[in-house]
């Protein structure tokens, strides 16, 4: 497999998680607003904003420009989302989750902490990615054949 195909794959399969929890936050978003803090205003605004920033950030990746605002942008969604909800998570348990299913939220909570660290690392070296041949970048930058 070439260069420029692992880039569109790798751009597009990283991108499915973000579209899609960008999706879930501003059409479906009844659970999301339940793990907020207490302390956020407006939880539904809250969630569509989230919603617009993850929406944008994944469609720049799978469009393959604008990658340093793109990873800059997720990673600190990432960080935020992190430090406010799944870590908190880890400690807490809701009172919407029975006792019966607490096992099943600290799975989720920690595989979700996990994740997190792994997609920050993801947006830590986008940042400094150049997306290849088969991206809205390399379609801008390519130079027109020279006729002599």
């Amino acid at each position: 497999m070439n260069r420029d195909l692992s880039d569109i794959l790798f751009r597009i399969l990283f991108s499915t998680i973000f579209i899609g929890l960008g999706g879930e936050h501003i059409f479906s978003d009844e659970l999301i607003q339940k793990m907020m803090p207490n302390w956020v205003p407006a939880p539904r605004l809250f969630s569509i904003l989230s919603g617009i920033v993850l929406v944008t950030g994944g469609g720049l990746i799978v469009l393959g420009f604008q990658l340093r605002i793109a990873a800059m942008l997720l990673g600190a969604f990432v960080i935020a989302v992190t430090a406010t909800v799944h870590g908190p998570a880890l400690l807490n348990t809701p009172d919407f989750v029975s006792s019966d299913n607490v096992w099943i939220w600290d799975v989720l909570q920690r595989s979700n902490y996990v994740k997190n660290l792994c997609l920050l690392g993801v947006c830590l070296m986008l940042y400094h990615y150049t997306p290849g041949r088969f991206s809205l970048h390399g379609y801008l930058t390519r130079q027109p054949p020279s006729i002599h």
